[in-house]
C-alpha cells in the first residue's frame, strides 16, 4: 500500500490518516474536561474546520461523542465510558442533565434537580429553579440524608445487595421532621415499596412543608448512578400532583438514563430495572394512606 501524506501533514493511507485524527479528536474532547467547540477542537488537533467537523459528527454517529443540541458542543458519549469501564464525573452528569430537568421544571410548574451518588454519598449536582414567587432552594454541592430525602432512597433502592447493606450499616437515622424514618428495619421495608413502585416519595420527612418525587437514572452498565426529581411545597405538591407527575418523570428518567448509555435490552430486569414503571399503587402517596414513600 503506498503512503502518502494527508492535507494535514501526516503522512498515510486516507484510512489510517481518518482514524488517527478521529483518535486524535477523542483525546483532544476527553482532555478537555468539558465540552469543547467545533473550532477549539480544530485548532487543538491543527486540523482544518471541515475535517474536524466531518469527524466529529462521524464520531457522534458513532456514540463516541455527543454534541449539546444548544451549544453545538462537543462531549464525550457514553461508548467510551462503556468501553474503559469509567463512570460519569458529576460535572458531567449536571451538564448531560441540564435540559432534562428544565424540561421537568417547565411540565411539573416546579424545581427540579439531579443528585448523584459516589462513594456512600447523595450529592445535588445539578437544578432548576421554579420561576414562581415561592419556591424551593436547592443548593448545588449539598449532600442529602440517605434515609429521608427521595433524591437519596431513588439511589439506594436500586443499589446492588452488598453495597448497600455497607452503607445502611453506617447511616445514621437521625430525625430531621415528625415524619422522617429512625429504624434501619423501617428504612428497609422502604426501599423494597420504592423499587415495587419505581419512585421514591419524601412527603415532609426533611422538612415540614416540602414533597418531593424522585426516580432513579441509570448508566451505560446498568447501574444506578443518579436521581432525578421534582420538588416544591406541600401546598402545590398535593397527593394528586404527585401521582400526576409519575409519567412525565419516568419518561425523562428513562430518556437521561438513554443519554448516558443505558439500554433496555441490556438491562439485568432482575436488579438494573429502568424507571419505567409508573403509576403502580403501593398505598403510600395516594392520598388516603400518606406517608414517606409510594
Amino acid at each position: 500500500m503506498k503512503h502518502r501524506n494527508g492535507p494535514d501533514g501526516e503522512p498515510g493511507s486516507a484510512t489510517h490518516l481518518s482514524l488517527a485524527r478521529g483518535l486524535r479528536l477523542v483525546e483532544t474532547v476527553a482532555l478537555n474536561g468539558g465540552a469543547i467547540s467545533l473550532a477549539e477542537a480544530a485548532r487543538r488537533t491543527g486540523l482544518h474546520r471541515s475535517t474536524a467537523h466531518h469527524l466529529l459528527q462521524t464520531l457522534v454517529g458513532l456514540e463516541y461523542l455527543r454534541q449539546d443540541p444548544e451549544s453545538r458542543r462537543y462531549e464525550l458519549a457514553a461508548k467510551p465510558f462503556l468501553l474503559t469501564g469509567r463512570t460519569w464525573a458529576p460535572e458531567q452528569l449536571a451538564r448531560i442533565g441540564q435540559p432534562f430537568l428544565a424540561e421537568l421544571a417547565r411540565r411539573s410548574g416546579e424545581g427540579a434537580s439531579l443528585a448523584a451518588y459516589r462513594d456512600g454519598a447523595v450529592t445535588v449536582v445539578a437544578k432548576r429553579e421554579h420561576d414562581g414567587p415561592v419556591r424551593v432552594v436547592q443548593d448545588v454541592g449539598a449532600q442529602r440524608p440517605i434515609h429521608c430525602t427521595a433524591v437519596a432512597k431513588a439511589i439506594v433502592a436500586w443499589l446492588p445487595s452488598a453495597e448497600l447493606a455497607g452503607l445502611l450499616a453506617r447511616v445514621r437515622f437521625e430525625r430531621h421532621a415528625p415524619k422522617t424514618i429512625t429504624t434501619r428495619a423501617e428504612f428497609e421495608a422502604e426501599l423494597r415499596r420504592i423499587r415495587a413502585a419505581g419512585y421514591a416519595i419524601d412527603d415532609e420527612e426533611h422538612l415540614e412543608g416540602i414533597r418531593c418525587i424522585a426516580m432513579p437514572v441509570f448508566g451505560h452498565a446498568g447501574q444506578v448512578v443518579a436521581s432525578m426529581c421534582a420538588v416544591g411545597p406541600k401546598s402545590r405538591m398535593t397527593h394528586q400532583k404527585l401521582r400526576d407527575l409519575r409519567a412525565p418523570l419516568a419518561e425523562l428518567a428513562r430518556a437521561l438514563s438513554e443519554q448516558l448509555g443505558w439500554r433496555a435490552d441490556a438491562a439485568d430486569p432482575g436488579r438494573r430495572r429502568a424507571p419505567v414503571r409508573v403509576g403502580q399503587p403501593t398505598g403510600r402517596a395516594d392520598g388516603r394512606k400518606p406517608g414517606r414513600a409510594a
